[in-house]
């Protein structure tokens, strides 16, 4: 069996990720979704983002701890954002990266290329779960794009071009 790959698709709210995720999915590459997201969606999950940062970071370090061992069938596997995107929401929130977290960063390393959707205003919307406006976007793009790489990571910028055109970009490089 192959060594295990795991890379991830960092950077700005509404940027293609999720999009790009769906497409690369499409043609058989695992995928994992963002973690954030699926907690915004459930009950309460709004709500504890909103009054409690710190408890949502916390929600998202467990549930992406969770997925990080899922990806068992070998290969490459791409996950939607990854640890050091929370550094960068609490770097946003003004809060304190817990111990835990720092550690997670440090020891749970993404092993294959580490893609960034910077911000691409054309295809930018909020809807339920995104609630940035377009300035708070580019300032979380920007945090999250320190924090990986804060521990290490150097980036891969995505083209501003279609889903299916940037994940044969991404499938070139994996």
């Amino acid at each position: 069996m192959p060594a295990v790959r795991r890379s991830a698709i960092t950077g700005a709210p509404g940027a293609g990720k999720s999009t790009l995720l769906a497409e690369l999915a499409a043609q058989a590459v695992p995928v994992v979704p963002e973690v954030a997201r699926s907690i915004l969606q459930s009950s309460g999950g709004m709500a504890l983002r909103v009054s409690d940062p710190l408890g949502f970071a916390d929600r998202m370090l467990d549930a992406q701890l969770a997925a990080w061992d899922c990806d068992g069938r070998g290969g490459s596997t791409v996950f939607d954002r990854g640890f050091a995107d929370i550094v960068g929401f609490l770097w946003v929130e003004g809060l304190a990266v817990s111990d835990r977290l720092d550690r997670v960063c440090r020891k749970l390393v993404f092993d294959g290329p580490v893609f960034r959707a910077r911000p691409w205003r054309a295809i930018y919307s909020p809807d339920d779960e995104r609630i940035q406006d377009w300035n708070e976007a580019v300032a979380s793009d920007e945090a999250v794009t320190r924090a990986w790489k804060h521990f290490g990571y150097d980036l891969i910028d995505l083209p501003l071009i279609s889903a299916r055109e940037r994940a044969a970009f991404v499938l070139e490089r994996l």
